[in-house]
């Protein structure tokens, strides 16, 4: 089972900015995040393969951008004009191919108006 060890979540004005990091114990080829309101199903942001390719959910194309450093094991999600139904806690993932995911513990965001 990989570890995963989350980081960077806080509060901040809706306009501004976070990085979430994510550090995994071990290599992995498919790292990515979730974000999940109270009572409501998680829901998929975006991922990154391996090799540096990316996709997202459509509903943070332009404003979230996910980037890897493969040397330490590392996924980060950059997110910018956060707005308040950003607000959720975030959870980083990670997989190899075929296999399930790994989560990280969560982290929380919150987008003031």
């Amino acid at each position: 089972q990989v570890q995963l060890v989350e980081s960077g979540g806080g509060l901040v004005q809706a306009g501004g900015s976070l990085r979430l990091s994510c550090v995994a114990s071990e290599r992995i080829i498919i790292m990515g995040w979730y974000r999940q309101v109270p009572g409501k199903q998680r829901e998929w942001v975006g991922l990154s393969m391996h090799d540096g390719s990316t996709n997202y959910a459509d509903f943070v194309k332009g404003r979230f951008t996910i980037s890897r450093d493969n040397a330490k094991n590392t996924v980060y999600l950059q997110m910018n004009s956060l707005k308040p139904e950003d607000t959720a806690v975030y959870y980083c993932y990670a997989r190899n191919l075929g296999a399930s995911a790994d989560w990280g513990q969560g982290t929380q965001v919150t987008v003031s108006s």
